[in-house]
Parts: C-alpha cells; sequence; structure tokens
C-alpha cells in the first residue's frame, strides 16, 4: 500500500476523533492546550492501537467486527452525547466548562472512535500488507488533528457560551446516529 493512500486512509479515519474533539474543546473558554493535548495523545494512541490489534486478531473477528462494531460504536457516542447534554441543562452557579476531561471519559471517546481504525487493521491483514507504518501514520494523523480540532472548538466555544456542552452533546449524538446508519446500510 503506498504512503498516499495511507495518509487519505489516515485522514479519513481521524474525522470522527477531530469532530469529538472540537465538541470537547467547545466547552473551554481559556486557552488550555494541556487537555486537547491529553485528548490528542489518547486518541492518537486508539487509533494506533486499534489497527495493529485488528491485524493481529484479523479474520477470527473481522466478522463481529463489522457486524457489530457500529452499534458499540453508538452506543459510546450516544451515551457521552447524552450525559453532556443533560450536564448542559443543570444548574451551575459557573458558566464555564470544566477543561479537564475525565479519564474513563477519554477512554471511552478514544475507543469510540477507533472502531473503525480496528476494521481498517483487519482490512490490512487481509491484504498481506504490513501494519505498523500504517498503524503510526494513522495515529500521528489523529493525534495532530485532534488537537488541532480541540483548539479549534476552544476558540468557537468562548462565544458560544453555556450552549456550547449542549451543541457538543449533539454532535456527538449525530455523529453515533451517523456511524449506525453506515453500518446498518453496509
Amino acid at each position: 500500500m503506498d504512503w498516499i493512500s495511507v495518509f487519505l486512509i489516515a485522514v479519513g479515519l481521524s474525522m470522527d476523533a477531530f469532530a469529538v474533539a472540537v465538541c470537547k474543546g467547545l466547552c473551554v473558554k481559556q486557552q488550555a492546550w494541556k487537555p486537547g493535548l491529553r485528548l490528542a495523545l489518547c486518541f492518537g494512541f486508539f487509533q494506533f492501537a486499534m489497527p495493529m490489534l485488528g491485524y493481529f486478531l484479523g479474520s477470527a473477528l473481522s466478522g463481529f467486527t463489522l457486524k457489530y462494531g457500529h452499534w458499540i460504536a453508538f452506543a459510546l457516542l450516544a451515551f457521552i452525547g447524552t450525559k453532556m447534554m443533560i450536564e448542559s441543562r443543570k444548574p451551575r452557579e459557573e458558566t464555564v466548562c470544566e477543561p479537564k476531561i475525565p479519564l474513563k471519559e477519554l477512554l471511552l471517546l478514544g475507543l469510540a472512535t477507533s472502531i473503525d481504525a480496528f476494521a481498517a487493521g483487519v482490512s490490512i491483514a487481509l491484504l498481506g500488507e504490513p501494519c505498523f507504518g500504517p498503524s503510526v501514520t494513522i495515529g500521528l494523523t489523529t493525534l495532530t488533528i485532534a488537537f488541532f480540532g480541540f483548539v479549534f472548538g476552544g476558540k468557537i466555544g468562548s462565544w458560544l457560551g453555556r450552549k456550547a456542552e449542549l451543541l457538543g452533546g449533539l454532535v456527538l449524538l449525530g455523529l453515533g446516529i451517523k456511524i449506525l446508519i453506515e453500518g446498518l446500510i453496509r
């Protein structure tokens, strides 16, 4: 597989992570690059690890992943998106969202946005191609795109106010529905 194809695949796989990073960055009103870097590192790690895992598990689990992966991603994104929407409606003294993302939520988001990367790893195995180089490319591309998505979301969030968390939850829920529909159509 040539590097241009690998890079285009990496960009495509990182779009879910970008959308989630923008949503999480929406509620950060001040410059907070540390949570963005933490999010980007988590997403980059999962986008690196999942193709490797998919590659090693290969065809043994490819039927399950291709059959149920969209349901898993939908459930995780719908859960987190709904939680964000509910929390946006709760009364608070402060109108600034907490820039720190809890580890449990971070890991769930990393997993949810990397299900497709697992399937890509299975595909790479079925093609008989090596997986380490493409996995590194996918991980680094996602890390970069997610970080800039978080920063971009932070810039937008500074003028959106409290509605940013509600908007982010709606986007995550919509992203989950999109993944589910695409999986059902396949």
